[in-house]
């Protein structure tokens, strides 16, 4: 079956897109750096984590909505999911995550997060060729030449190795989690330079189809965007959960300033109604609903569904990122 992502690519590579070409990802690869936790908390006992088949289900009802374009999995995830086939007749695309960073290992009671980044990959890609043709790989930027370096070998190799697979990848790139040198207001310059002067280098051939990158405000993300439009197509990570609003503000502000890809781990699987939440955020970005309406849409929705809200309306109407505040 045409898969909607292939088809909304090429789109925004011919110059065609409008918002209702945009992309959204559900990233369900917690696993690969979390713990138990990975999967979310249950809604009526925050203390207890929600298990593994649950976290499958999520997924599974996520793919069935086809509101989605692609669904990030790690590769045991991907492998339980796929040989069911449930995205077989799907226009959702599957996608794995293919290396497992330090900076994404959130482990209970560990001090990884007090170090840069390094990289480090589990899976062999050969063990997917069966699978998935699609995945993405992460790097991050320390401004430490050795630390660097060692991130470009690593993708250098990788995509040596993923060349003779026939498979896909997007790029991540995180910003740093320790300090770096480079002031908080300085840092999505660092960051937009560290990423065209890394693409430089690569033909198309192993250019990645798109990046996943923190959305470091909005003069960050028009300048990276309006750089090679059509040739660098730039999606948004999600960061922490937030708000309902958070999320709501996050995509419009996004796309208003050429971000054309959403792809969110946690403000989608740690919402109370994950599928009401992906429906809402196109209507968003469609402009059929304002961030604030559409935070009223998700709790009259809840509502409905004799679902209990983790926040109050007045605590989720609220924008807390303060990256988002110049624009709210």
């Amino acid at each position: 079956m045409e898969k909607s992502l292939d088809t909304k690519l090429e789109k925004i590579r011919r110059g065609q897109y409008k918002p209702s070409d945009f992309i959204i990802a559900d990233a369900k690869d917690a696993d690969m750096g979390g713990g138990i936790f990975c999967t979310g908390a249950q809604l009526e006992d925050a203390s207890r984590p929600r298990s593994y088949p649950e976290y499958l289900q999520a997924m599974r009802e996520m793919v069935t909505s086809g509101l989605v374009d692609l669904m990030l999995m790690s590769a045991s995830g991907a492998e339980s999911l796929i040989e069911e086939g449930i995205f077989k007749n799907s226009p959702v695309s599957p996608a794995v995550r293919y290396n497992d960073t330090t900076d994404i290992w959130g482990l209970r009671h560990s001090v990884y997060q007090q170090y840069p980044a390094r990289n480090f990959r589990t899976l062999h890609l050969n063990r997917l060729i069966p699978l998935v043709d699609l995945g993405l790989y992460s790097v991050t930027f320390s401004n430490d030449i050795e630390k660097d370096i060692e991130s470009l070998e690593g993708l250098r190799s990788f995509l040596s190795e993923l060349s003779s697979t026939g498979m896909r990848y997007f790029l991540e790139v995180f910003n740093p989690q320790v300090d770096i040198g480079i002031s908080e207001d300085k840092l999505p310059e660092y960051i937009n330079d560290c990423i065209v002067r890394c693409l430089a280098g690569l033909t198309q051939q192993d250019r990645p189809l798109f990046l996943k990158i923190p959305f470091n405000g909005a003069r960050a993300m028009e300048e990276l965007c309006s750089y090679h439009p059509g040739k660098l197509i730039i999606g948004v990570l999600g960061g922490g959960k937030g708000t309902i609003r958070d999320t709501f503000e996050l995509v419009r502000q996004s796309e208003k300033y050429g971000a054309r890809v959403a792809l969110f781990g946690r403000k989608i699987n740690l919402a109370e109604s994950p599928v009401t939440l992906v429906s809402l955020m196109r209507s968003v970005i469609e402009g059929e609903l304002s961030s604030l309406n559409a935070v009223k849409e998700y709790h009259s929705c809840l509502s409905k569904e004799g679902i209990t809200p983790k926040l109050s309306f007045e605590k989720d109407q609220i924008v807390t990122e303060k990256v988002l505040f110049e624009d709210v």
